[in-house]
């Protein structure tokens, strides 16, 4: 407890079977005024083959199984940051669109960084001919002009501090000093009610 000043965790905290838990467990790791600064995959993440294998399992299986592991959604996040007692929280999305020449690529790529799933509610691996039919319905929902598919990645950056009496304190309501309008050279206007 209290024995960091700064805590760091890239594209790992998609996988904590409790991220509120492991989010408190940073927070109480890191001394007063430490820092925590994460990124972890959010929901938009794989939505194309989530989509794909969906309907290719319903269709050829006759119901669908959880192939892509959920994620996070930022909103959700950053309220885990604030309930896991973090100051000042942040959290950000940046989208990253790979490409592929074929899914089959894509499901490589995924298997050789570990990012296969882990759910226990998925039934088996899937047939050849689902996976035959998710290839086409990705070709034909998510290819680009040039053929190659789309495969996006949604990364939630993450900070927050532990608090401290050194640290800002937002400003009670309706006591600025400043007009914005003076600061921004506009005019005000009165919405009429």
């Amino acid at each position: 407890d209290r024995s960091f000043d700064l805590a760091v965790s890239l594209l790992a905290l998609q996988h904590a079977n409790d991220l509120p838990g492991a989010l408190v467990q940073i927070r109480r790791a890191l001394r007063p005024d430490g820092l925590f600064v994460g990124c972890l995959l959010g929901g938009r993440t794989l939505t194309e083959l989530r989509q794909v294998l969906t309907q290719a399992e319903s269709e050829v299986e006759g119901g669908a199984s959880p192939r892509v592991a959920p994620f996070a959604e930022v909103r959700d996040v950053g309220g885990l940051l604030q309930r896991a007692g973090f100051a000042l929280p942040v959290a950000d999305v940046e989208t990253v669109t790979v490409r592929y020449g074929d899914p089959f690529g894509l499901m490589r790529d995924l298997r050789a960084m570990g990012l296969t799933n882990a759910l226990r509610e998925r039934r088996g691996g899937l047939r050849r001919e689902t996976l035959m039919r998710a290839a086409a319905l990705y070709a034909e929902r998510f290819a680009d002009p040039d053929g190659r598919l789309r495969a996006t990645f949604e990364m939630i950056w993450l900070s927050g501090w532990v608090p401290h009496e050194s640290q800002q304190k937002p400003l009670r309501p309706g006591s600025a000093q400043a007009r914005l309008a003076d600061a921004l050279g506009t005019v005000e206007r009165k919405e009429p009610s």
